[in-house]
């Protein structure tokens, strides 16, 4: 197949929704379409032991909750799709955030009781700053929820969104009888049996005919032919191009954990999901059908096999192919690397792959060269961008419980902040460690994997910051900057960039700061 077939091929998105929402499930359920799996843990049912594919780490599988962002790929009607599923918990959004710079259209999952929910809004938001097109998936139709209307309204209101039903419920939780696909002119009848893996369509082209009664019951049918009505005279028409432009977001019904209406979202998505977009860098803008390979680094994910501590950095390709053995130029090093087993992804499986194409993803094992936002290319200066760091929440300080082993809580710690769970601060005026995170769960997460993956034992102490702000290192000859420098010194740290960073204690202490040394410019993201 030739380069620009193996590149049009390809579908890498996100699935993105607040915590329970079904996320997890969704995907499972896309993988068995796949034939990628055969039988899907459901998240919640003790009865299958199996466990969800994607949830791999202990501490996930404890909570029933994602942590890290997992990859899967899977081949359907000869489309290559690759998913990235995130992590819908809050302490983890930003590992989210860093993911959303390496998809090319995402799926929204919705819940029909719960609607709208705040994690669901901050993420929608993020891809639309970033213009990314979206699909609208309405979860657990099986159950009593909101009203059809009512909820795609809410979806307009609260994520400013446009939406075009593409499927329609038939009644709902106990009513549920199946969904009108309006896409494809059939009707998926709801058997309410999880065992089957693949549900009936029937193919009904006119709405009018007496079929449909005999199929759902005549109240079911003249209800649906009335709502069919309303979404017709209400909603535009469906058109490719604004949904590309993310001006227009088509919204399907289903219900993931009995496999009902995925197989309507999935075979829509193929045919209009976007394929591998272009990427800005800081120098030009780089078209994937480039023969020269550039990719960067959106995630870093240490020890995936506790077996081997290994590391491995998650590349998305976004130009040209990235071969194995071949070397690579690593930007910011200036260094040649070459990588003698990328890995491609399937849930825990990883598989060697000797070519991989743009809008791919691909593991490299990495002994410590990679920071989160690298680039690597053929030879070309190139540096992608919009991958920030976030002002935490929370900091403590982090102290050695173990003295005998700081080596490897040191080596543990460092390994972490790599991989983006943190950030660390190191005080300047006494050299003590301070861990800043978004979210306080993720405390228990460093604790755990120090423990279980480094040996190395850690308590926390409480630290009253308010924020860190990175200080722009532009005026750092003027007597204003030293001043402050003096006269700071104990709220004064560096991050692990070596930039220099205040710890605000009060949003009070901040605005005094700012008014004393109005020359001094303070910012609440790393990137600036």
């Amino acid at each position: 197949m030739s380069f620009l077939k193996e590149i049009q091929r390809r579908r890498t998105f996100g699935i993105i929704s607040h915590p329970d929402a079904g996320k997890t499930t969704l995907t499972e359920k896309l993988l068995l379409f796949g034939g990628a799996i055969q039988e899907a843990g459901a998240v919640k049912s003790n009865k299958i032991k199996k466990g969800a594919t994607s949830d791999f780490m202990e501490i996930e599988r404890q909570r029933g909750i994602s942590v890290a962002t997992s990859v899967l790929a899977f081949e359907y009607n000869g489309i290559k799709i690759n998913i990235l599923d995130t992590p819908g918990h809050k302490d983890f959004a930003e590992d989210t955030f860093r993911t959303l710079t390496a998809v090319d259209s995402v799926i929204v999952v919705i819940d029909v009781a719960k609607g709208v929910e705040e994690q669901t809004e901050k993420l929608v938001e993020v891809c639309r700053m970033r213009n990314i097109p979206m699909i609208v998936f309405v979860n657990k139709m099986d159950r009593e929820g909101k009203d059809a209307f009512d909820l795609l309204d809410e979806i307009e209101q609260k994520l400013g969104l446009t939406v075009v039903p593409l499927s329609f419920p038939i009644g709902m939780g106990y009513e549920f009888k199946g969904i009108y696909n309006i896409w494809e002119k059939n009707i998926n009848l709801f058997s309410g049996d999880s065992r089957k893996d693949i549900e009936e369509t029937i193919e009904i082209s006119d709405l009018d005919s007496s079929e449909l009664d005999k199929l759902v019951g005549e109240k079911a049918a003249n209800t649906l032919r009335e709502e069919i009505e309303l979404v017709e005279g209400i909603y535009p028409v469906f058109d490719k191009e604004d949904y590309l432009n993310g001006k227009l977001q088509p919204v399907f019904f289903g219900s993931a954990l009995n496999n009902f209406g995925v197989r309507e979202l999935l075979d829509c998505f193929v045919e209009i999901a976007p394929k591998p977009r272009p990427k800005q860098s800081e120098e030009r803008l780089v078209e994937p059908k480039e023969d020269k390979f550039t990719g960067f680094v959106f995630k870093i994910h240490a020890n995936m096999d506790p077996n081997h501590r290994d590391r491995l950095a998650f590349v998305k390709i976004v130009s040209g192919k990235f071969e194995r053995n071949k070397a690579y130029l690593h930007v910011r090093h200036n260094k040649k690397m070459k990588f003698s087993s990328p890995n491609a992804f399937f849930a825990e499986k990883k598989e060697i792959v000797d070519i991989s194409y743009p809008g791919d993803i691909v593991g490299l094992h990495d002994t410590g060269n990679f920071k989160i936002g690298d680039t690597l290319s053929e030879g070309e200066n190139i540096n992608y961008k919009g991958i920030p760091s976030f002002s935490p929440e929370h900091f403590r300080y982090i102290n050695n419980a173990d003295p005998l082993k700081s080596k490897q809580l040191f080596k543990g710690i460092d390994q972490l902040m790599d991989e983006g769970v943190a950030q660390l601060f190191t005080l300047e005026l006494n050299g003590r460690k301070v861990i800043g995170t978004v979210g306080a769960l993720q405390y228990e997460v460093i604790q755990y994997r120090l423990e279980h993956e480094y040996g190395a034992k850690c308590t926390y102490e409480n630290l009253n910051v308010y924020k860190a702000c990175w200080i722009d290192p532009k005026n750092s000859k003027t007597e204003e900057y030293k001043e402050f420098v003096r006269v700071k010194q104990r709220f004064l740290a560096k991050d692990k960039q070596n930039q220099l960073v205040f710890l605000a204690d009060s949003p009070f202490s901040l605005q005094m700061t700012q008014q004393k040394y109005p020359n001094i410019k303070l910012h609440f993201t790393s990137e600036f």
